[in-house]
C-alpha cells in the first residue's frame, strides 16, 4: 500500500529482520533473468490453475487468456518456482517461457476470433537501472504482422521498501510488464499467432508469460450535444503538445453547461492532473482514446483525472486552489485509457491515474496502466464505483479507498502486476463503512495482498478470484494494521468474505522470514473484537504456505462455513496469535505437513467445531521450526464449485408494536438492484446504506413484508442525508396476501431535499396491510429507484425520529439519574440533530470520545445540535471539541447557544459568534454563558471555514 500522506502521517512497512538470503548478492546482478531450480522447496508439477478457470466468480473479461508454458514454443520453460526474487515466481501460474536466440518463439492458437493481443513479458534491466528497449515480432499464420516494441523501463526495483532503481542493491523484483497491440485485421479461431525473436542485439532474452487475445470493437460514436476536447477546445490528439489546460477548460465548461465532455480517438499528453467535478468525461473506447504523459521537469506532476481534495481529509500534501473544496460529486469517467510513464516509486508524489475525492461518482470501462496507483482515493467521500475496468502494471496499489470512504465499490475489474496491494481499503483516522470488492479478478500482486481491508465497518469481499501473491501478503487479509486503524476506524460490524477463490496465494515474508497464509487475520494495532467476520463458500487452492493464518494480536468473532482447502505448502492452519474461531464444514486436503495445524499459542486458540469438518484439526498441533514449503499440492483442473451455503428461511418473529417502524428488519425484496445496493439496505435502520434499482429501467418496485397484517397509516422514505436534491415519482401499494394489490397512494412526485434531511412522509388512509410496496417511475437525480430507508408506521401513537428537532408535546421524565452538577452534564445524554452526514451522527458528541464526531449535511446551513440533560441544572459553561488530530486543520465555526427548560420555548444564551478550533491548542473552544437553570442546550451553526457543515467531536455542558 503506497504512502500518500505528508510527513506528519508517515507510513512504511515495518522491517523486522534483514532481508532473506534469497535476495542476496547472487540475485542482485541484473543479468540474472533465468534462475536455475536449485531449491529446497519441492516444485512437484506444473503450477496448474488459471484464475479464469473458475466459473461464476471473478471479473467477466473481454479477452481469452493463454499461458505461454502451455503453448507450442522453442524456448526454455522456467518454473514452477515461488521463491521471491526469481523470474518464474512473478509469472502467472509461476511458469513462463524464456526466448534467448533469434528465431525462437511462443506460438498460440486462437480459440476465438481476435484482432488484438495484450501480452505479459520480461526483459533484463540495463546496467544503469533505467531499463532497455527492444522489439519482438508478431506473426499470424507464419506471416509478419508487425514488430511490437517492448521495454523494461517500467520494471526492475531493488532494495527495501519503498524500493529504488539501483541494480547494485539487493532484492531485485517486479520483473514483468505488459504491452498491447491491434492486429489491423480479425483472425479466425484456429489461427497460429507467434511472438518470435528477430534480434538479440537490444535484449539478450525475452521471457513470455501470458497472452490475452481480444476482439476489440470499433470506436464508440461521438454522441450528439457533447463538448469535444479537440474541436471545441484545441486538445492535441497526436500527443505532440501538452493538452492539460485544454482538458481542464473542457471539463469546467462541461460542468457549467451540464454537457458531457468527449475525448475522440487519439493519444493525448497531459503534464498534470485534470480536476473534475459534476461532469461526465467519456472517450471512444480504451483502445482508442488514450491519456498519458508526465511533466518534463516537475516529475511529481503527471497525467491523471482527480476529484477535488477534502480539506482536512486523507491527503495532507499541497492542495492547489483548483484542487480544493472537495469532494467532487456526480462525476462519470468512462471508455478511455490512462497509460502513464511512472518508472519509480515515490510515495509522496501524486502520480496516480485517478485520485482526490469523488462522491456519487462512477468509473466505467477504463484502462489504467503505468501509473503509481490505479486509483488512490482520499476521503472522506461516499458512493464511488469502479466497474468493468482494467488496472495493470502499477508501481504501488491497484486501488486504495483511504480515509473515510463509504458506500463505495470496485466490481467486475481485472487487476494484475501491482507493486503493492491489488485492491485495498485503509480506514486511516476516519472510518471506512459499507464498501465492497465484488466479482474482481486480481492476479500477480508483487507485494502485499490481492484484496485487503485495513480496518473498516460492514465491509464485503465477495465473488472474487485472487491468484499469485508474491511476498509479504496473501490473497485476502482482514486486519487492524497500519496508522490510524484503531478505535472507531478498526474492524467492526459485519465483515463478509464470501464466494471467493484463492489460487497460489500466501507467500514468504522476507521481513518475518516465514510464510504468510492465503487468508489471514492481523490485530497488530488492537484486538479485533465486537465484529463478526463471516467467511463462507470459499475455495483456498494450492496455497504457497498456510491456507489460514492468525498473527499479531487477538481476534474473535471469526466464523468459517463451507470452506474448501485443497493444497497447502505447509499447514492448513498457522496460529501465531490467540483467537476465537468457529469452523463448520471446513474441509482440507493436500496439506504438505503430516500435522496440518501449526499452533504455538496453545489454548489461546479457541475453536468451536460444527458439523462437516475434516483434514485441518489436530489435538496436538505442531510448534517448532518452520518447515520448507512443498508446492503443487493443489488441483490442476477446476474443482467442482463449492455449493453456496443455503440461507435459512427467516424465523417468524412477533411483529413490532403498531406505533413503531413496522418495516425495521423485515424481509424486503425489489424488482432489481444495482451491485451491492440491495433491498435489505432499506430496512436496516441505517440511512447511510441504500437500495438502488437497475438503471434506466423504470418502473421499479421495493416491497416489504411486515410479517402479519398491521394497521398502517403512513410511510416514510429516506435517502442518505448528504445526497443532492432530487424528486422521485412513486406510488404506494398495499396487500394482505402478497398477490392482490391495492393502490394506497397514487403516483406523485416527492422531493428529497438535504436541507430537510432527505426525508419524505406520505400519509395513507388507515388500513390493515401485511405487504407494502413502493413503485418508482421516475427520479430527477439518478435514472433508478432509490431508497435508504423504507419505514412503515401505524396507529400514529409514536412519531418516527424526525430529521429536525421539534418541541416535545410533554416533558418526558429523565431516563436515568441526572449526573452530579460538578461533571459533564451532557455525557451519555440523549442528543438530536437537524441532519447528519454519512455515519457521523449526533450521538458521537456525547460519547466521551473526541475522536468520533458529528457532521451535519453539507452546504445546508443553519444546522443545530440539541442535548437533553434529563433535568434542569444551573448551566454556566459549554465546552466544544473537535478531534484533536493534527489532520483537522484550524477552522472557525460560527454558532450560537440556546437554552430551554421544556424543549419548546428557547432563549438565546450566547449570541452568534465565531469560535476558532486550533489543533495546536487541542481543537477546543469554551463558551461561558450566564448561569441559569436549563434542561435543554442547543448549538446552532451558521458557518465553518474548514468544511461546509457543522462539526463537533464533543458537546460538553458544565454547571461551573
Amino acid at each position: 500500500m503506497a504512502d500518500h500522506t505528508t510527513p506528519h502521517h508517515p507510513r512504511r512497512r515495518r522491517l523486522r529482520a534483514g532481508l532473506a538470503a534469497l535476495a542476496g548478492a547472487a540475485l542482485a546482478a541484473t543479468s540474472v533473468t533465468v534462475v536455475a531450480l536449485t531449491t529446497t522447496a519441492t516444485p512437484a508439477r506444473a503450477a496448474g490453475l488459471s484464475p479464469f478457470d473458475i466459473a461464476g466468480r471473478g471479473a467477466t473479461v473481454p479477452f481469452v487468456e493463454q499461458e505461454a508454458e502451455k503453448a507450442v514454443h522453442t524456448g526454455t520453460r522456467i518454473g514452477p518456482d515461488r521463491r521471491y526474487g526469481t523470474l518464474p515466481s512473478e509469472a502467472s501460474g509461476r511458469e513462463a517461457v524464456t526466448l534467448d536466440a533469434v528465431g525462437e518463439y511462443v506460438e498460440f492458437t486462437l480459440t476465438a476470433p481476435a484482432n488484438a493481443v495484450t501480452f505479459r513479458y520480461s526483459l533484463p534491466d540495463s546496467a544503469a537501472g533505467t531499463g532497455r528497449d527492444a522489439s519482438i515480432d508478431l506473426r499470424a499464420g507464419g506471416a509478419l504482422v508487425k514488430s511490437v516494441p517492448v521495454t523494461s523501463r517500467y520494471g526492475w526495483y531493488y532494495g527495501g521498501y519503498p524500493f529504488n532503481n539501483n541494480p547494485g542493491d539487493t532484492n531485485p523484483h517486479h520483473f514483468y510488464d505488459e504491452t498491447r497491440t491491434l492486429f489491423g485485421t480479425t483472425y479466425p479461431a484456429g489461427t497460429k499467432i507467434r511472438l518470435q525473436v528477430s534480434s538479440t542485439a537490444q535484449s539478450p532474452t525475452f521471457t513470455i508469460d501470458v497472452a490475452d487475445f481480444e476482439l476489440v470493437g470499433g470506436q464508440i460514436a461521438k454522441p450528439a450535444g457533447v463538448l469535444d476536447v479537440v474541436t471545441d477546445f484545441g486538445a492535441d490528439p497526436t500527443g505532440a503538445t501538452d493538452s492539460t489546460a485544454k482538458f481542464q477548460a473542457a471539463v469546467d465548461a462541461g460542468r457549467a453547461q451540464g454537457k458531457t465532455v468527449w475525448i475522440p480517438a487519439g493519444t493525448f499528453t497531459l503534464w498534470d492532473h485534470v480536476v473534475v467535478d459534476g461532469v461526465t468525461l467519456r472517450g471512444a473506447g480504451p483502445w482508442y482514446s488514450v491519456l498519458g504523459g508526465r511533466h518534463p521537469t516537475d516529475r511529481k506532476r503527471a497525467a491523471g483525472i482527480y476529484g477535488k481534495y477534502v480539506p482536512g481529509g486523507g491527503y495532507g500534501g499541497e492542495i492547489r486552489p483548483h484542487e480544493a473544496g472537495g469532494p467532487s460529486r456526480n462525476v462519470t469517467l468512462r471508455d478511455f485509457a490512462i497509460i502513464g510513464d511512472i518508472r519509480e516509486r515515490v510515495d509522496e508524489d501524486q502520480v496516480n491515474a485517478l485520485g482526490g475525492a469523488m462522491s456519487n461518482s462512477v468509473v466505467d470501462n477504463l484502462w489504467l496502466q503505468h501509473t503509481k496507483v490505479g486509483a488512490w482515493m482520499d476521503g472522506p467521500m461516499d458512493n464511488f464505483t469502479i466497474r468493468n475496468s482494467r488496472i495493470l502494471d502499477q508501481t504501488a496499489d491497484g486501488v486504495n479507498f483511504h480515509w473515510g470512504v463509504t458506500n463505495s465499490t470496485v466490481t467486475n475489474t481485472f487487476v494484475r502486476n501491482t507493486g503493492d496491494d491489488g485492491l485495498a481499503m485503509w480506514a486511516q483516522s476516519v472510518p471506512n463503512v459499507n464498501n465492497a470488492f465484488t466479482f474482481n479478478t486480481v492476479g500477480v500482486t508483487i507485494l502485499a495482498n490481492n484484496l485487503v481491508t485495513y480496518g473498516g465497518r460492514d465491509i464485503r469481499i465477495t465473488d472474487n478470484v485472487t491468484a499469485d501473491s508474491v511476498t509479504n501478503g496473501g490473497g485476502i487479509h482482514v486486519a487492524n494494521r497500519y496508522p490510524g486503524v484503531n478505535g472507531p476506524t478498526a474492524v467492526a460490524g459485519t465483515i463478509t468474505v464470501a464466494r471467493n477463490t484463492l489460487i497460489r496465494n500466501g507467500n514468504s515474508d522476507y521481513n518475518w522470514r516465514f510464510g504468510v497464509g492465503a487468508l489471514w487475520f492481523s490485530a497488530l494495532n488492537e484486538p479485533i473484537q465486537g465484529a463478526t467476520i463471516n467467511v463462507t463458500d470459499t475455495d483456498i487452492l494450492d496455497s504457497s504456505y498456510a491456507a489460514l493464518h492468525w498473527i499479531e494480536g487477538q481476534t474473535s468473532g471469526i466464523n468459517l462455513n463451507n470452506v474448501r482447502i485443497d493444497g497447502a505448502g505447509t499447514f492448513a492452519l498457522q496460529v501465531q496469535a490467540p483467537s476465537q474461531v468457529s469452523f463448520t464444514n471446513v474441509r482440507a486436503s493436500g496439506i504438505a505437513q503430516a500435522n496440518p495445524m501449526y499452533n504455538c499459542v496453545g489454548s489461546g486458540f479457541q475453536i468451536t467445531q460444527g458439523a462437516g469438518n475434516s483434514g485441518w484439526y489436530s489435538a496436538s498441533p505442531y510448534c517448532g521450526p518452520w518447515p520448507e514449503p512443498q508446492w503443487g499440492n493443489g488441483p490442476s483442473t477446476p474443482p467442482t464449485p463449492t455449493p453456496t451455503s443455503p440461507t435459512p428461511s427467516p424465523t417468524p418473529t412477533t411483529p413490532p408494536p403498531s406505533g413503531g417502524n413496522l418495516a425495521l428488519g423485515r424481509p424486503a425484496t425489489a424488482s432489481s438492484s444495482t451491485q451491492t445496493y440491495a433491498a435489505a439496505n432499506a430496512v436496516d435502520g441505517n440511512a447511510g446504506t441504500y437500495w438502488e434499482s437497475a438503471n434506466n429501467a423504470f418502473p421499479q418496485t421495493l416491497t416489504v413484508d411486515l410479517g402479519a397484517a398491521r394497521t398502517v397509516d403512513r410511510v416514510v422514505v429516506k435517502l442518505p442525508v448528504g445526497w443532492e436534491r432530487r424528486t422521485q415519482t412513486l406510488s404506494v401499494l398495499g396487500s394482505t396476501d402478497g398477490s392482490t394489490w391495492s393502490t394506497l397512494k397514487p403516483s406523485a412526485g416527492y422531493t428529497f431535499d438535504p436541507a430537510t434531511g432527505n426525508t419524505v412522509s406520505i400519509p395513507l388512509t388507515a388500513g390493515e396491510w401485511r405487504h407494502l410496496r413502493l413503485s418508482v417511475t421516475g427520479n430527477t437525480g439518478w435514472p433508478a429507484g432509490q431508497a435508504a430507508e423504507f419505514e412503515v408506521y401505524g396507529g400514529t401513537t409514536t412519531t418516527p425520529p424526525p430529521t429536525t428537532t421539534p418541541p416535545p408535546t410533554t416533558t418526558p421524565p429523565p431516563t436515568t439519574t441526572p449526573p452530579p452538577p460538578s461533571g459533564n452534564l451532557a455525557a451519555g445524554r440523549p442528543v438530536t440533530e437537524t441532519s447528519h452526514a454519512d455515519v457521523y451522527g449526533a450521538a458521537n458528541t456525547v460519547d466521551g470520545n473526541a475522536g468520533t464526531y458529528w457532521e451535519s449535511a453539507n452546504n445546508a446551513f443553519p444546522q443545530s445540535l440539541t442535548v437533553d440533560l434529563g433535568a434542569t441544572y444551573p448551566v454556566s459553561r459549554v465546552v466544544l471539541k473537535l478531534p484533536p488530530s493534527s489532520a483537522w486543520q484550524t477552522r472557525t465555526q460560527t454558532l450560537s447557544v440556546l437554552g430551554s427548560t421544556d424543549g419548546s420555548t428557547w432563549t438565546t444564551v450566547k449570541a452568534s459568534a465565531g469560535y476558532t478550533f486550533d489543533p495546536a491548542t487541542g481543537n477546543t473552544a469554551t463558551v461561558t454563558v450566564p448561569s441559569a437553570g436549563r434542561r435543554y442546550l442547543r448549538l446552532t451553526f451558521t458557518g465553518n471555514t474548514g468544511w461546509p457543515a457543522g462539526q463537533l467531536g464533543e458537546f460538553e455542558v458544565y454547571a461551573t
